[in-house]
C-alpha cells in the first residue's frame, strides 16, 4: 500500500495524487494544513479545502551537503510559491546542486514519487512531492 509522507498529500484512489491547501473565502490567502481562524484576515471558519497547482516558482533555496546517515547529498531544499497561490517546501530534483545552475523565479512543477526506495516492516511504500525544473 502507497502511503502519504505528511498529511496536505493527498492520494486519491481514482485519481492522482495533489497537494490540498486551504484557501480563506474572506481574504483569499492559501495554507497548507487544516486551520479553522485565517493567519492574514484573523477571520474564523473561512477556511476551504482546495487542490493546490502543480506549477509554480522557486522562491528560495538551500544546497544541503550534510544530512542524516543514509540520505544522500548533496541536495537541494526549495521553497516554492505555487502559481494561484501556496508556498511550500521541498527537494527540487533534476538540477545540478549548483548555485550557478539554479536560477531565482525559475519555473517548476511538482511531481510525485517513491519517498525511500522501500518499503515499511508492514510492507507500506510512501509517496512524498518533489520539485523539478521546468524546461
Amino acid at each position: 500500500m502507497a502511503l502519504p509522507v505528511v498529511s496536505y498529500l493527498k492520494l486519491p484512489e481514482d485519481g492522482d495524487p495533489y497537494i490540498e491547501g486551504h484557501k480563506c473565502s474572506n481574504c483569499g490567502s492559501v495554507f497548507l494544513g487544516e486551520r479553522s481562524v485565517c493567519s492574514n484576515c484573523s477571520s474564523r471558519d473561512t477556511m476551504e479545502a482546495v487542490k493546490l497547482n502543480n506549477k509554480g516558482k522557486l522562491y528560495s533555496y538551500s544546497i544541503v551537503f550534510r544530512s542524516f546517515p543514509g540520505i544522500d547529498v548533496p541536495y537541494i531544499s526549495a521553497i516554492v510559491d505555487l502559481d494561484g497561490g501556496g508556498t511550500i517546501k521541498g527537494n527540487l530534483i533534476e538540477c545540478e546542486p549548483d548555485p550557478e545552475k539554479i536560477e531565482f523565479d525559475m519555473p517548476v512543477e511538482v511531481v510525485f514519487d517513491d519517498a525511500l526506495g522501500r518499503k515499511d516492516a508492514d510492507g507500506n511504500s510512501y509517496i512524498s512531492y518533489f520539485f523539478k525544473p521546468v524546461n
